[in-house]
């Protein structure tokens, strides 16, 4: 007896009354299989690594319901292999440890390969993930991970670089009309059935408004079917009702999603550590990415605390690394720990300003010369057309400011930075009004150059 069910007999239960549509019509082939032709269709590379039992581990990086999973088990099918779903979010390392070892002992008795599928796997953790690697590497299992996040970013670069990144395009419209007629029309696991006749603005309507995503299309017409009543006609009108209150409250693409972190966001702006926490707390319990939230900690780091409190940002990295090393639950501590500090911590914007309108000036001026002052000169060609002539090396003077302009000629003069006079930019305000003045007061001088031809250059 195998441990796991290898695919044969996946679609036993389809048959049976509550499977969902959208379960009931996952493809058993290639042939039935909607999007991705690049990657898996006839005479591809890829499919002819599966048609040749020459897959090796592997991560679908791709939005959801672009058919990740479906393409697990089907290279499981096609390979007779033994497939073992595994969830990023309720496993814990012993659960790992144990199921790999079960599954080097069938592939020790059949010869099978074993295809460990996580879903999610940017929700693992490094710990997590160092589990798979010597298993990975002795061949024992071969791993296929799914996610929505860039694997570069959340996948440990030691299990990063022992598997192949393929990326899953969006499904087209077209793709979904097409997974919806099948649908329609297949009697044994669709809806064939029930006679149904949909109109072709419905039809549009339904895969417009899934979103690349065949699992919410198949169902809004599994609904929409329901609905449908005596004369079995899926019309337009009654299909975007029942999409109006099919929406989730809490769609990580839709407007809930940012209604929220913006509510978090100015929470912590406007320095309520308490509402930041209800905020998050929302967040958490409708079942956002936490490192979604981690990222967006950072910015406000950034953005709205910037050199008022430098340690804000050491502070929401630091709640960032401690999730991704803790998991759920545990690590969301750290993410409150950093919502309550950054609420606390004094506000300023200047730095994010000032970059703004640097940005602004580099658009709108585009590529201006660097003044022959400041380029680097490693060369006596560079120094003959005046590379690096009339630098002044700042160390040479006092306070190690001099009154040399690095603008270019254009831009002379201009002032980006105006610090706050909250927390430390307080100390960096008064710094930096004491700098201006005293270059202003050298430069209306007119004090001789002191050129410093012979000083290392800067490159």
């Amino acid at each position: 007896m195998e441990l796991f069910d290898n695919g044969q007999g996946s679609h036993a239960a389809e048959t049976q009354s509550g499977v969902p549509l959208a379960d009931r019509m996952r493809p058993r082939s290639f042939d039935d299989f909607y999007g991705q032709k690049k990657l898996v269709g006839p005479n591809t590379a890829f499919r002819r690594s599966i048609e040749e039992d020459r897959v090796g581990s592997v991560i679908f990086w791709g939005p959801p319901g672009s058919g990740k999973t479906t393409l697990a088990e089907l290279i499981a099918r096609a390979t007779s292999g033994q497939f073992i779903p595994f969830s990023a979010v309720t496993s814990s390392i012993k659960e790992v440890k144990t199921v790999i070892s079960r599954a080097g002992n069938f592939k020790k008795l059949t010869g099978r390969k074993t295809y460990i599928f996580i879903d999610e796997i940017h929700r693992f953790n490094k710990a997590q993930q160092d589990a798979f690697l010597p298993y990975v590497e002795r061949g024992d299992i071969v791993l296929i991970g799914a996610t929505t996040e860039n694997p570069s970013f959340e996948v440990i670069s030691a299990l990063l670089s022992r598997v192949k990144v393929y990326v899953l395009d969006r499904l087209t419209e077209d793709d979904l009309a097409g997974i919806l007629t099948t649908a329609l029309n297949d009697t044994e696991r669709g809806l064939g059935k029930m006679n149904l006749a949909i109109e072709d603005k419905a039809l549009a309507f339904i895969a417009s408004s899934a979103d690349g995503d065949a699992r919410r299309a198949l169902n809004i017409l599994e609904a929409s079917a329901e609905d449908a009543g005596e004369n079995g006609r899926i019309v337009l009108e009654r299909v975007t009702e029942i999409y109006q209150k099919g929406t989730l409250l809490y769609d990580k693409a839709g407007e809930e999603h940012f209604n929220l972190i913006s509510a978090l966001h100015k929470s912590v702006r406007g320095g309520d550590p308490d509402a930041s926490l209800y905020w998050l707390a929302r967040m958490l319990t409708a079942g956002e990415d936490r490192l979604y939230i981690a990222r967006r900690l950072i910015r406000m780091a950034v953005e709205d605390i910037g050199l008022a409190d430098p340690n804000a940002l050491t502070v929401a990295l630091n709640g960032r690394d401690t999730y991704h090393f803790l998991g759920t639950p545990e690590g969301e501590q750290a993410l409150a720990q950093t919502v309550v500090y950054l609420a606390c911590a004094p506000k300023s914007n200047a730095a994010y300003m000032a970059f703004q309108k640097a940005m602004a000036d580099a658009e709108q001026h585009g590529s201006l010369p660097v003044p022959l002052w400041i380029r680097n000169a490693p060369t006596s060609l560079m120094k003959g057309l005046g590379y690096g002539k009339g630098y002044k090396y700042a160390h040479d003077y006092e306070d190690a400011i001099t009154d040399q302009e690095y603008f270019p000629d254009e831009l002379a003069g201009t002032e980006y930075y105006h610090p706050t006079t909250h927390g430390r930019e307080a100390r960096i305000d008064d710094y930096l009004q004491k700098y201006r003045e005293y270059r202003r007061n050298l430069m209306g001088s007119s004090r001789p150059e002191d050129e410093k031809d012979d000083k290392p250059q800067e490159k």
